[in-house]
């Protein structure tokens, strides 16, 4: 034994310096004193895992639960090995095992819940994966993973989960990479390049990191940079999978698309095809390659199978949206009376001054080209979309409280403490600046007019309208994260319906709220932007508004915008986003008798072009 206890040292000192064969050699050297000694044979393990010899070590971590059947170590780890060896069966009885043996333990929670995800059962993993914060709150990987069970579940609490990720650096590297890919899906993205670019100097030569860091490029609208990136992975030809040469010939393809070179980006992304059979993504942006080129049918094609795709996703993920009888929008389905208003106790409130301003409308009919013009005003600053109030109402639900219907509970205290809650989700995300107002976009604010109103009564908003048709067109184009609206883009029907429900919600809760409001037509917007952006400052009450004429060098400046529309409002005001539903009208036929009514009211037409 003694002899044994010698190599160890020399064995964890080789695993840690990366010599992973060395430390499989050592091992094996102890090994031939004393074969039954689990320390060894638990490092050997280690030594062939980190190797990828997974078989290897799934035998010797067998043998550990056989030497040691009580261990939840080493039932833990077995599991870990048969997991990643996609053996989900068997990976699923030593996880139980090992949790009935260490039932508080943190790690085997975040195993079950890994094994979980792996399996598509994305509630339940959401579930295991808190429980491994419950149980170890400063455990980063429990954090980060949980966060991640969150967003495929569209779950509020995914954000809170890695708010102190600065206090977990440095991470290890596989670690690091996946709250990079985290903060990138939660509209993060100069955190992951941060978080990316730090890695990548660690580690130059790893290519997940420089994959994902060419992505980040791009969406940052550093275009070179991640042209440079690209071009030194794809001469590297001796390293790269197929899975690499595809993902590098997708990102060439979004980048010779924010080129204008749309006749190579389709040929390119035609050429190597989806990434595999649940690549919604190629096919959203094969269309909007498509409908560039003017290939208005194949346009088309495309987004059908990207919107079939994307919905079989979403059935797994959060099936509860595709029940029988569940409300497309679920926040405009409860409504606010005149007479329940009237019962709401007098509370003590912030002034218009004090207030942001409220950016609404429908997704796709303008919001971003209007925040940016008033970001870009000296004395306001926005913030990129968050679903504050979502998130707010969420919280209250946890208390048992629904909104809107219980909003006449909340006394002085309770609204105080909301309002402190949203300004604190507001600086998480910005870096306030005191002397500005707050400019608060997020379109689907409108269905929380009713808490807005409860929070900010003296607030001001700007109802940002696009022709209707319009609106669908381009919604039905979009690669949505937030699955209610992505479920409700599944078809043009589905889509009117929802921007109906939407707009009734909003009419109604204007009538019973009055509130200070201004609309603003994007195709008014567009075709006098110097008159429009008068009648809008004169309204917010800022003297000059001249510097929002400027927002597209100001949004250049941004780098990043969470928004689908951030290669384009990048640009100066253009009219090409005019009556492009004309060239999709036949698609749109079914959907207009449900349009109507708000077509209709807003005094839009689909006999001629207005």
């Amino acid at each position: 034994m003694t002899t044994t206890l010698n190599h160890i040292p020399n064995i964890l000192a080789a695993l840690q310096a990366g010599r992973l064969a060395d430390a499989e050699q050592l091992c094996h050297m102890a090994l031939l004193e004393s074969p039954h000694d689990a320390d060894v044979l638990l490092l050997l393990a280690i030594s062939l895992h980190h190797q990828q010899r997974l078989d290897e070590a799934i035998a010797i971590h067998s043998r550990l639960t056989g030497l040691l059947p009580e261990s939840g170590l080493h039932w833990g780890n077995y599991a870990t090995a048969l997991r990643e060896a996609a053996q989900l069966a068997e990976a699923e009885q030593a996880c139980s095992i090992a949790l009935r043996l260490a039932p508080d333990n943190a790690e085997q929670w975040i195993n079950r819940g890994l094994l979980q995800l792996q399996q598509q059962n994305y509630s339940t993993a959401r579930d295991s994966l808190l429980r491994a914060v419950q149980l170890d709150p400063t455990s980063p990987a429990a954090c980060i993973y949980a966060a991640r069970a969150c967003t495929i579940c569209r779950d509020y609490r995914a954000d809170g989960l890695i708010r102190p990720w600065r206090t977990w650096l440095p991470l290890d590297d596989a670690l690091q990479l996946e709250l990079a890919d985290l903060h990138l899906v939660l509209g993060e993205a100069n955190t992951a390049l941060l978080l990316l670019e730090d890695l990548h100097a660690r580690t130059p030569a790893q290519l997940s990191v420089r994959l994902l860091l060419a992505a980040v490029y791009e969406r940052v609208n550093r275009l070179d940079a991640a042209q440079l990136l690209l071009d030194e992975m794809a001469q590297d030809i001796s390293v790269l999978t197929d899975a690499n040469r595809q993902e590098i010939s997708h990102q060439y393809s979004m980048l010779a698309l924010r080129r204008g070179k749309l006749e190579l980006a389709r040929e390119m992304l035609e050429q190597v095809g989806p990434r595999n059979d649940k690549d919604y993504a190629h096919y959203f942006t094969l269309a909007e390659i498509c409908d560039k080129l003017g290939e208005h049918p194949a346009a088309l094609q495309a987004l059908e199978t990207a919107h079939a795709r994307q919905v079989a996703e979403l059935k797994i993920a959060v099936p509860y949206r595709f029940e029988p009888g569940a409300p497309i929008l679920p926040a405009a389905v409860q409504r606010v009376s005149k007479q329940e208003y009237r019962d709401w106790p007098l509370l003590r409130t912030p002034d218009a001054a004090s207030s942001p301003i409220f950016i609404v409308g429908f997704p796709r009919s303008g919001t971003t080209l209007l925040e940016q013009m008033l970001d870009a005003h000296p004395a306001l600053q926005s913030m990129d979309e968050r679903p504050f109030f979502n998130i707010l109402a969420d919280q209250l639900d946890d208390y048992g409280l629904s909104v809107p219907a219980d909003l006449h509970k909340l006394d002085q205290y309770a609204c105080d403490e909301l309002r402190k809650g949203y300004l604190d989700l507001v600086c998480s995300k910005i870096s306030r600046r005191w002397d500005t107002q707050l400019v608060d976009k997020n379109p689907l604010n409108m269905l929380w007019l009713p808490m807005i109103h409860r929070l900010f009564p003296g607030a001001k908003f700007i109802l940002a309208l696009r022709h209707p048709c319009d609106v669908l067109v381009s919604n039905y184009m979009q690669n949505f994260h937030a699955s209610v609206l992505a479920s409700a883009c599944s078809s043009f029907e589905r889509l009117a319906t929802a921007y109906v429900t939407a707009m009734e919600s909003w009419l109604h809760h204007v009538q019973v709220f009055q509130p200070s409001l201004l609309i603003s037509r994007y195709e008014d917007l567009v075709a006098d932007p110097e008159a429009q952006t008068r009648r809008i400052a004169e309204f917010i009450g800022v003297a000059d508004a001249t510097p929002m004429l400027h927002f597209d060098r100001h949004a250049r400046d941004k780098g990043f915008i969470a928004t689908p529309s951030y290669t384009q409002v990048i640009q100066p005001v253009n009219r090409k986003g005019l009556n492009r539903w004309l060239r999709y009208r036949d698609a749109l036929a079914p959907a207009l008798p449900i349009l109507q009514p708000m077509l209709d009211h807003w005094g839009y037409s689909v006999d001629s072009d207005g």
